[in-house]
């Protein structure tokens, strides 16, 4: 058996410590290093020997993965497996990368003890020295150590690395993402001086009934420890010392300087101070319940994978805080550590999870599985421990994850003893174990609201065992994977927070998941887009999966995180009644002493008027009522009032008046007749019918409109599938839909009758092959240039699925680009993902009004439109008006030809500009993944009637 085939925690590593920032030399050895790729891990070893002429190699960056560079090509599985499930063992064609980088050491290097440091190699590296082997490393996203001081020279240094994509670990990696081999983080050598810190452990707890904190730094040597701000100077290791301080929170995220020395060395480090318990079945952080408004990040970026860099990092952060994102959960393995240093700067909850996931061998029964084979126990609890000592000073880690979707066995328990033996300050976490036998919380993935709120109630299903059952219910529940956010979506957040915010022991979750891992790619004539699984000739993959984020691959915010920044919004500003605005702190500890409150008044949505309320300190869960302005206003017209609260001065993360939540309720509402005219006379004309400045054929279809050609307007019921409805492992709902022929339903005339003021078109709209359908009446009137249409629908027979949408859709001229509409904006929104869009006036061009989901999809609807105005770039057009409010899209290809592309570079825009004028579309959901569209979301066909108003613009 090869080294690459054992089950092994590695070789030659030294023992897991902290991450330091320390004063002894460091040498940081990424950059340019030679590279060469094998197809077999049998290539021979010769390139290890420092005389080796590597010449001929090609140059590659470190950190990086070779296949984003040219050598071979990622690969995407979401649980499979891409090599036969032979544990411990891998095929023989393994692609092998050799590196190897030559340095000299720094003049003023200090000579003696020194380590070589990996922070991430995968899937396993065997690395040499000057020619003699060091180790091998196994655990990807973990660090490992070797020591090296003997074997530097004062130059030509020659490193050699060897690298497998494939090796035993790769069973217990298979974490639903790019399996992406190489050496993806920094490789550093570290001077280690005698006597010096090989390792500091800090715990920095804090007494909320006394506001005190205890500070207790542990070395291995004796050491001392500073920390003016605290009024430390020279104070021994190993000694608890009790101060008062400010305590460390996600809002409040206040550090100390600590600095810890020896003779010969001096670590710094940022102490939080802050106690996490489970106190009366709550997690509470300093003595108060949190509620986590949280995401799941995998470390992405489209053009280096998993090899990111501090501004990526940042970018992350500041995105999560603009948003208001409080929590990340490190799916599924230890991030970068200087994230999590940022984390602890910025102000997270972070969950800190294992790099251990085996999903895939749920496809074979979970037969074989690590998590209960005896073999493998020392390896896994070997990760737990690698990540809890590089991890455990930072006070944004609140919990320890032992992993993903290992399915059960006694291995988890021993990672759980493991982890506790070096830590039992922070609670445990692990969903896949649905008793909570050996975890502290009780985790959840993708349940729906139903079993949310059965747990809130306590009603939640029984375990067999009684004791277990008492425990269980008697712990904070987390949904550690909620709200699958792949493409158009997710619905249904809304009702998520409500049962988070109703029940005390529901304490949030954390969406799946942060970004979209689309690998930027083009077309072979040079057009840009993200590639996904399939797009790099792999002969097993789960295509789009992989685009489930709520960033899209260059880190543009989809509408699915503008929904949810609204809709965990730390500030609830509602009407208070009288005349006054209701301001609600949600922050778990922050007052809003941060924040300014500005209003406008708008009527039809113009600016009347604008200011900023006078708000008192109002404490975290408190609530205040203030009194809003009296302003003078126009008679008529629809008023409404916005009260936004805003940054009062720049951070970190955005600057002064940046948007952190908003509240919108009518001052007055519209005052809406029916739209309904007297109609024009009905004409006869060549091949049908004149209604005003409308032009009819003889079957009824409108066909030009005051100077416009028109692609005559019809019943729509089809959109193009989103993920939610095309991928979902339940009720597959688009499948249901082509099914039943909904994406081809024809039309059949029933009659047209011209009557004095109106023309009316029945018609019958079903698909082929099936007895049912909707009996559709067209009521065309007019009054001078303004036309309207009335629609009534009826179904006809029993209809065994709900509908993708119900509206009419028309065809009108490419030449059409600006639009403007009165209603909900600025982004797209639908039933169930509706809470980020006020009412206003909005403008945008045809193309802006698109959403470029990275697999093609229905996007870019408005809601709640009282108006609409199309224009070209003469100002010339058309205005729509709703009886109802109704929902729109326009783009420049046809539905049809948005459910046939793969990417978005497969849509080329045509000669029409195609409008839909919505009556209703079913919700979004999460079932790619997660829940179907809640019962009140469903658009069932059923008795409906609306009505449109066209006038001619300019």
């Amino acid at each position: 058996m090869s080294y690459h085939q054992e089950i092994s925690s590695g070789t030659g590593g030294l023992p897991p410590r902290a991450h330091l920032t320390s004063d002894a030399p460091v040498l940081d050895l990424s950059g340019t290093w030679r590279f060469r790729l094998s197809g077999t891990a049998a290539a021979p070893e010769d390139f290890a020997e420092p005389a080796f002429d590597d010449s001929a190699w090609e140059a590659l960056p470190v950190p990086s993965h070779w296949p984003l560079h040219g050598h071979g090509a990622p690969i995407y599985t979401n649980t499979r497996f891409p090599i036969p499930v032979d544990p411990p063992h891998v095929p023989t064609d393994n692609p092998t990368g050799d590196h190897r980088r030559s340095f000299d050491l720094p003049a003023d290097w200090p000579g003696g003890p020194a380590v070589l440091r990996f922070e991430g190699i995968e899937s396993c590296g065997r690395i040499w020295l000057n020619g003699t082997e060091l180790g091998i490393t196994f655990g990807s996203r973990l660090p490992v150590e070797f020591p090296v001081g003997e074997l530097l020279r004062e130059s030509g240094n020659v490193l050699a690395v060897r690298v497998h994509q494939w090796s035993a670990a790769t069973y217990v990696e298979d974490q639903d993402m790019w399996w992406l081999p190489g050496i993806f983080r920094e490789v550093t050598l570290r001077s280690r001086p005698t006597g010096g810190l090989d390792d500091v452990r800090v715990r920095a707890d804090f007494d909320h009934a006394t506001g005190l904190g205890t500070l207790l730094v542990e070395t291995d040597v004796p050491a001392t420890v500073d920390c003016p701000e605290l009024g430390l100077a020279g104070a021994p290791t190993g000694e608890p010392v009790t101060v008062s301080v400010e305590p460390w929170t996600a809002e409040t995220p206040r550090l100390y300087q600590v600095a810890v020395s020896t003779a010969s060395e001096r670590v710094e480090l940022k102490a939080g101070f802050r106690t996490v318990a489970i106190t009366g079945g709550v997690l509470t952080v300093n003595g108060r319940r949190i509620l986590l408004r949280g995401v799941n990040r995998h470390e992405f970026d489209p053009d280096r994978g998993r090899a990111l860099t501090e501004e990526t990092m940042r970018l992350d952060l500041d995105l999560m805080k603009r948003h208001n994102v409080n929590a990340v959960r490190t799916s599924h393995y230890p991030p970068h550590p200087r994230f999590l240093e940022l984390c602890d700067e910025y102000g997270f909850w972070v969950v800190d999870e294992c790099d251990f996931e085996t999903h895939g061998f749920e496809e074979n029964g979970w037969r074989r599985n690590p998590t209960d084979d005896p073999a493998w126990r020392e390896p896994l609890v070997d990760r737990a421990r690698r990540m809890v000592a590089r991890d455990r000073n930072h006070p944004s880690v609140i919990m320890w994850s032992l992993g993903n979707e290992c399915g059960v066995g006694d291995n988890i328990g021993h990672m759980a003893e493991a982890v506790r033996a070096l830590d039992g300050s922070r609670p445990l976490h692990y969903e896949g174990d649905r008793t909570s036998r050996h975890t502290d919380v009780y985790s959840r993935m993708y349940a729906d609201h139903a079993e949310v709120e059965r747990i809130g109630l306590g009603t939640e299903d029984r375990l067999d065992d009684p004791g277990l059952d008492a425990r269980r219910r008697a712990m904070p529940f987390i949904l550690c994977e909620y709200g699958h956010a792949m493409g158009n979506g997710p619905g249904g957040l809304s009702e998520y927070q409500r049962l988070f915010e109703r029940f005390e022991r529901c304490q949030g979750g954390f969406i799946w998941e942060w970004i979209d891992h689309g690998i930027r790619t083009r077309t072979a004539d040079g057009r840009e887009f993200f590639g996904y699984g399939g797009d790099f000739g792999e002969e097993l993959h789960d295509g789009n999966f992989v685009c489930d984020g709520l960033l899209f691959p260059d880190r543009t915010p989809s509408p699915g995180l503008v929904e949810y920044k609204k809709v965990i919004e730390p500030v609830r500003i509602t009407d208070g009644g009288g005349g006054s605005v209701l301001v609600a702190n949600g922050h778990d500890f922050a007052d809003l002493s941060h924040l300014a409150f500005v209003w406008t008044h708008e009527v039809d949505g113009e600016e009347i008027a604008s200011g900023t309320l006078t708000c008192p300190t109002v404490a975290a869960g408190e609530r205040v009522g203030l009194p809003m302005p009296v302003v003078a206003a126009p008679a008529t017209g629809e008023a409404w009032w916005t009260v936004r609260a805003v940054l009062a001065k720049d951070t970190e993360w955005a600057p002064a008046g940046h948007e952190v939540a908003w509240g919108q309720w009518p001052a007055r509402p519209a005052v809406r007749a029916s739209p309904a005219v007297v109609a024009t006379a009905v004409e006869p004309a060549t091949g049908g019918h004149r209604l005003g400045t409308a032009a009819f054929g003889e079957n009824g279809d409108l066909t030009a409109f005051a100077g416009l050609a028109v692609v005559p307007p019809r019943l729509d019921l089809w959109r193009a599938p989103t993920d939610n409805d095309d991928d979902g492992w339940g009720i597959r709902l688009a499948k249901r839909w082509r099914h039943n022929g909904l994406h081809r339903v024809g039309h059949r005339l029933v009659g047209v009758d011209a009557e004095s003021s109106a023309l009316v078109v029945r018609t019958r709209v079903a698909p082929a092959a099936v007895d049912f359908g909707l009996l559709t009446t067209y009521r065309w009137s007019a009054e001078g240039d303004r036309l309207r249409l009335d629609v009534t629908v009826d179904p006809d027979g029993d209809w065994p699925v709900p509908l993708p949408r119900l509206g009419i859709r028309l065809g009108l001229p490419g030449a059409l680009t600006a639009v403007e509409w009165f209603g909900g904006g600025p982004g797209e929104a639908y039933a169930d993902s509706r809470a980020a869009a006020r009412v206003a006036r909005h403008t945008a061009t045809i193309d802006e009004l698109q959403t470029p989901y990275v697999y093609p999809q229905e996007n870019g609807a408005r809601i709640d439109v009282r108006h609409l105005i199309l224009r070209d770039g003469d100002g010339r057009g058309l205005r729509v008006d709703g009886d109802p409010a109704f929902m729109f899209s326009a783009r420049r290809w046809t539905s049809e030809e948005l459910a046939a592309a793969r990417h978005p570079t497969d849509l080329v825009p045509g000669e029409h500009v195609w409008l839909n004028l919505d009556h209703a579309q079913q919700g979004l959901g999460s079932n790619s993944c997660g829940p179907a569209v809640l019962p009140r979301h469903v658009l069932e066909a059923g008795p409906a009637a609306f009505g449109l108003v066209f006038s001619p613009v300019g």
